[in-house]
């Protein structure tokens, strides 16, 4: 029993192991979302965090509508990012001992 409990603990440290080196990765990772056909692009780490808003001029002309590119190119990135995501902790969490049927939340 101890023997087992000791692998556990084992392959418990090396998961946690590769979910932060999974996190760091994302931390450089970047996604590009685009709306309009390229007229607003966002650029995102896996993390979440912004980096660049890049617009056309030509999408300037209609405020409304310039902001509906821009909260659209947001959300793309944003969809980006979570499969990147999924994908990345998914893959750190390969080889932990679950019961058949069940995953991790969010990553199965």
């Amino acid at each position: 029993m101890r023997g087992n409990l000791a692998q556990l603990m084992q392959q418990a440290q090396k998961m946690q192991e590769s979910m932060q080196r999974a996190q760091d990765e994302l931390a450089q990772i970047e996604v590009v979302g685009n709306a309009g056909g390229g007229l607003v692009s966002v650029t995102m780490t896996g993390k979440m965090e912004c980096r660049k808003v890049r617009i056309d001029a030509s999408a300037l002309a209609d405020h409304e509508m310039a902001e509906d590119l821009i909260a659209a190119a947001v959300n793309d990135a944003v969809n980006k990012a979570n499969e990147v995501t999924r994908e990345k902790m998914s893959a750190a969490a390969t080889g932990l001992p679950l019961p058949p049927g069940m995953s991790l939340p969010g990553f199965g």
